[in-house]
């Protein structure tokens, strides 16, 4: 059990950390949030195609914009175990299409045979910051916000 500080209750030190858990989710759904708009900017404003790994990538993205929110409101501990889930599958897709694009994994095990290939970079900003980056930084920030919003909730 956690220890309250001195002179604070046991009461007021789970509400801190609930409030804590709750920063956390909500920064998980902007960050969800922006991901998802960018995905939808690339795609249907800059016409650029995504590639099989990118659609697995948004189907695990996109329904964090929805779920999380639900846990908001009033505060639900069980959102995270939801929303783990969903960004953990989500992180190894994008952690794999990463590994694709450096050339570690062999094109022989690359999922897009028809239409644009994984392993094509569209954009690359700053000489190295490209979509399959953005994403997998966008499910590795979300990942350790909801872990350590996992900690920190009350049971």
């Amino acid at each position: 059990m956690i220890q309250p500080a001195p002179g604070r209750s046991p009461t007021v030190e789970r509400h801190a950390n609930d409030d804590a858990a709750w920063l956390a989710v909500f920064a998980c759904w902007v960050i969800a949030t922006a991901s998802t708009l960018g995905a939808l900017f690339f795609s249907e404003v800059m016409e650029l195609p995504p590639c099989t790994l990118c659609w697995y990538q948004r189907i695990f993205m996109m329904p964090l914009v929805i779920l999380l929110p639900l846990g908001l409101f009033p505060f639900d501990r069980n959102v995270l175990r939801y929303a783990l889930a969903l960004v953990i599958v989500g992180w190894l897709v994008a952690f794999y299409q990463l590994l694709l694009v450096h050339g570690v994994i062999p094109e022989n095990l690359q999922p897009c045979r028809q239409g644009v290939s994984c392993k094509d970079v569209q954009i690359e900003w700053f000489g190295f910051l490209t979509i399959p980056l953005l994403s997998f930084l966008a499910f590795t920030v979300i990942c350790a916000l909801l872990l350590g919003a996992r900690l920190r909730s009350s049971r």
